[in-house]
């Protein structure tokens, strides 16, 4: 467990490590270092400079980074308020820091986040073949709703290596 992580909002001046984190969280060589990466289900990159700046440039968004002792970026997660639900993603640890209770303490925060913006609802979309990541969340209180979304075609967000959907995940908050 990471103690003296420091949570904070991201800003413009954090898009060029987040590209960083993000993509190394999630896709290539150096997301294999860690338990959550999508290397063998998607090509490409997860994000970019563009889709980061389009994101805290929406009034209704958050990113939330998490940085250690010594101020290197090491976890964010993504949220967006609509009405009285938050959606959380791009929940992203550093490969080789993953768990270490990083990702947990974001999603706590960002559960905080959420009842601060007086919302009832967390939702979140998985990719529906990441079982281990569906457990993770299950443990925290997160259940499967039934929904299922495409997953998007863009080449923007990955491109596939087999047919993928996404599963609705949500947790209600106190």
């Amino acid at each position: 467990m990471i103690d003296s992580l420091l949570i904070t909002p991201a800003t413009a001046a954090d898009i060029p490590a987040l590209v960083t984190l993000v993509n190394n969280a999630y896709r290539g060589d150096e997301s294999r270092k860690g338990w959550t990466t999508e290397a063998d289900l998607l090509e490409g990159i997860r994000t970019d400079a563009d889709s980061l700046q389009e994101m805290l440039a929406t009034p209704a968004v958050t990113i939330l980074k998490g940085t250690d002792a010594e101020g290197q970026l090491i976890g964010c997660v993504y949220l967006e308020k609509k009405a009285d639900t938050l959606y959380l993603g791009m929940l992203s640890v550093k490969p080789g820091l993953q768990a270490k209770g990083i990702g947990k303490q974001l999603l706590q925060a960002g559960e905080t986040y959420a009842q601060q913006q007086h919302c009832r609802t967390v939702t979140m979309t998985v990719i529906s073949v990441r079982h281990e990541l569906i457990t993770w969340y299950e443990r925290r209180g997160y259940r499967l709703t039934g929904a299922t979304e495409p997953f998007p075609t863009s080449p923007k967000f990955g491109i596939p290596n087999q047919v993928l959907t996404f599963v609705v995940m949500e947790k209600q908050l106190s």
